[in-house]
């Protein structure tokens, strides 16, 4: 909401206002909840899973298989201490042996931002024959992963009374 909105809420005796400065797109990206009949922008935000298995570059591929059993997962994403994505292990690249992670990782995986468009992103999703994408802020940090099926499932029944545009 902008400034002046905000002050006008506190005018009418509304005492919990905040400027959300980023702004609705952002808000929405966050997986944050609105209300209101208007259309709903869905994004791949708000359908990110934030659990995602993570292995450090200095990793084994011993500690990474572990964590992807732990988890239910065929990969995992390769970060840094900041959470930076550096690369992705697929369970199929691990073999048998005990190697450094970064021997093995696939670097440069693909990302999107949490401000993603849904539809196109599923349509693209579908294209390369994935089943999920990697969430990234702007400056890389691993904020979650998009389940195709769950994405697709937000586009079949969105939010009641919301149409999606």
């Amino acid at each position: 909401m902008s400034p002046r909105a905000a002050w006008r809420l506190e005018a009418e005796g509304f005492r919990e206002v905040y400027d959300f400065v980023p702004g609705k797109v952002a808000w929405l990206a966050a997986g944050l909840p609105t209300e209101g009949t208007g259309p709903h922008y869905a994004v791949a935000g708000e359908v990110a899973s934030p659990e995602v298995p993570t292995c450090s570059f200095d990793s084994r591929t011993a500690a990474a298989r572990e964590r992807m059993e732990r988890a239910g997962s065929s990969y995992c994403v390769v970060v840094n201490d900041a959470g930076i994505i550096l690369g992705r292990v697929r369970a199929r690249d691990l073999g048998t042996g005990d190697a450094p992670v970064r021997d093995v990782m696939q670097p440069g995986p693909a990302t999107v931002r949490p401000t993603a468009e849904l539809k196109p992103l599923v349509a693209r999703m579908h294209k390369a024959n994935v089943t999920t994408i990697l969430v990234a802020s702007e400056k890389g940090r691993l904020l979650g992963v998009v389940d195709r099926s769950r994405a697709e499932a937000l586009l079949r029944d969105p939010p009641i009374g919301r149409p999606l545009l």
